[in-house]
């Protein structure tokens, strides 16, 4: 009789909790329960006065989603080449707001014993919103606390759309 020794990996029976995303060279992710889908950009309006951070508002469904340029709102510059580039949708509270970002690397499984505490980055824009940081095989990944990457939208009060377009 032979026996088996089954090779557990160490994120073994982990579900799959984590969307990850490129911003510059850096892979960051987000919880997979706050995100409601992953779409390719759409035609973005200017918001007149908006805060940094904001790229502008899109119509999406008929929904006036704020749109967050995480490279702006992490002091990159501009991406040049866009064709990878994606939005995550997410919710935060009763709204749907936009994250656009590089690009998506895939759907992540990290357990509780993965998440490391984020390096000491400073105050205010600076810290930038990580919650956690986990070690991937890509590397190491941070984790966005949702919340406070959002806040700056919730600024941005638009009414939702009769017409249907913006």
């Amino acid at each position: 009789m032979r026996v088996y020794r089954q090779h557990r990996s160490r994120n073994a029976g982990v579900g799959k909790n984590l969307v990850g995303f490129l911003v510059g060279d850096i892979q960051y992710a987000l919880d997979i329960h706050r995100v409601r889908e992953i779409i390719r950009p759409l035609p973005l309006v200017a918001l007149p006065h908006a805060p940094a951070g904001i790229a502008g508002v899109a119509d999406h469904r008929g929904e006036v989603v704020p749109i967050i340029e995480m490279r702006q709102r992490f002091a990159l510059p501009p991406q040049m080449d866009s064709r990878r580039a994606k939005w995550i949708l997410i919710v935060v509270g009763k709204r749907t707001i936009g994250l656009w970002v590089d690009s998506i690397t895939g759907v992540l499984g990290a357990s509780q014993a993965d998440y490391r505490p984020p390096p000491e980055l400073g105050e205010g824009e600076s810290s930038r919103g990580i919650s956690s940081v986990c070690a991937h095989a890509s590397g190491l990944v941070f984790v966005l606390d949702v919340d406070r990457v959002a806040t700056v939208a919730s600024f941005v009060q638009v009414p939702a759309l009769s017409t249907g377009s913006v």
